[in-house]
């Protein structure tokens, strides 16, 4: 029960490391490599941002330009975040906008959410999306059936951020993909960003939607550097949740993607194409729900063949939502049974062989699309 109620320090780490090694701070866990500031100026008025910075000047933004924003969460104000997200937020904004909580996610998620009932616009950040499961019913109950359970009268204008999916070394406490699991829920938009422009865009167009919203981010994305261009450096710039974006064009087959996996589908293509002379096209979800099904489908028309990549557990994910829509909008176009990369179906293992295993990369991508194109 030390897990699940305790909520010290050692939940931070996966139990087999936590025995093994003494426990530290989150703060001090993130990557040397990784710097705070990596954003570079281009010629062309395109910079060079890090999906944290992307972040954080979004949360800047939204905090400037509307005095109802505030957000909380463990060590989001002195210690600028477990993950240095809301890195300098606290001096600028001061206490009242940047608020540190206890260990208690069922606690301040269910302050956040009735901040907003009372017309506050929370950002609300775990430290991880496991932790969150502490939460779930003030996030669902709460939080996702409010406004429909009030005939429309009582909006709930709240944002739940913060790391999902698989990391690196964490175990099989920290490693799990909630995309699915808060993408069946009626009430709820849930976006999963990977460039930095994804990010920035649609962590403000959750702050700014009346409806709560889920932003899973990747902790292996925040130290990635991404262009970003001209017009999504402005306070005004929005991603719109529900729309999917193309990555890179091809028509031989349809590569469909999220978060850090859209990354590895990109290398898997230019490999398809470099040796199989396959041209694939790569869309960027984005949004988990709403699901643009309209770009998904466009695209197969055009190249017939479709494949689903995702992190998350094969068994009811988002790849599985993919393949049953394209039964019910594909299955006449498509010249091939579509096809899924996921996760594999077993709690993360903490040794890094085994977790290796456990998830997608760049050559299984490669290798399901050269079986199913029969390349």
């Amino acid at each position: 029960m030390l897990f699940n109620s305790t909520k010290t320090f050692l939940t931070r780490r996966a139990l087999g490391a936590a025995i093994k090694t003494p426990v530290v701070p989150a703060v001090a866990r993130l990557p040397v490599a990784v710097k705070l500031s990596q954003v570079r100026y281009n010629s062309s008025g395109t910079k060079e941002y890090t999906v944290r910075d992307a972040l954080n000047e979004a949360l800047a933004e939204e905090l400037e330009q509307n005095p109802k924003v505030f957000i909380l969460g463990e060590e989001v104000a002195q210690y600028n975040g477990a993950y240095k997200v809301t890195k300098g937020l606290l001096d600028r904004f001061g206490e009242k906008r940047v608020i540190d909580t206890p260990i208690t996610e069922h606690g301040f998620a269910g302050m956040a959410v009735g901040a907003a009932l009372h017309g506050l616009q929370p950002v609300c950040e775990f430290m991880t999306w496991n932790f969150a499961m502490q939460a779930i019913d003030q996030i669902i109950n709460s939080g996702a059936k409010t406004h429909y359970m009030s005939g429309g009268i009582q909006p709930c204008n709240v944002t739940f951020r913060g790391p999902n999916g698989f990391a690196a070394g964490v175990a099989a406490q920290h490693s799990q993909d909630y995309s699915a699991w808060y993408g069946s829920i009626p009430g709820l938009k849930v976006v999963s960003p990977w460039s930095a422009e994804d990010a920035k865009g649609l962590l403000k167009a959750a702050i700014r939607d009346p409806n709560p919203v889920i932003v899973l981010e990747n902790e292996l994305l925040y130290g990635q550097s991404f262009p970003m261009s001209e017009a999504a450096q402005k306070s005004d710039f929005v991603v719109p949740i529900g729309k999917a974006k193309i990555e890179r064009a091809g028509t031989d087959v349809t590569i469909v993607s999220l978060s850090r996996c859209v990354g590895q589908s990109l290398v898997a293509a230019d490999n398809l194409q470099s040796k199989y002379g396959v041209s694939a096209e790569v869309i960027n979800l984005r949004s988990v729900k709403p699901l643009d099904v309209e770009t998904i489908v466009e695209s197969v028309k055009k190249t017939k063949n479709l494949v689903a990549v995702e992190s998350g557990f094969p068994m009811f994910g988002v790849g599985s939502e993919i393949l049953a829509l394209a039964m019910e909008y594909m299955f006449d176009t498509l010249d091939t049974p579509a096809q899924r990369v996921t996760g594999a179906e077993v709690p993360t293992p903490y040794a890094q062989g085994l977790e290796a295993l456990s998830f997608p990369d760049e050559h299984i991508i490669e290798k399901k699309v050269a079986q199913l194109l029969r390349v």
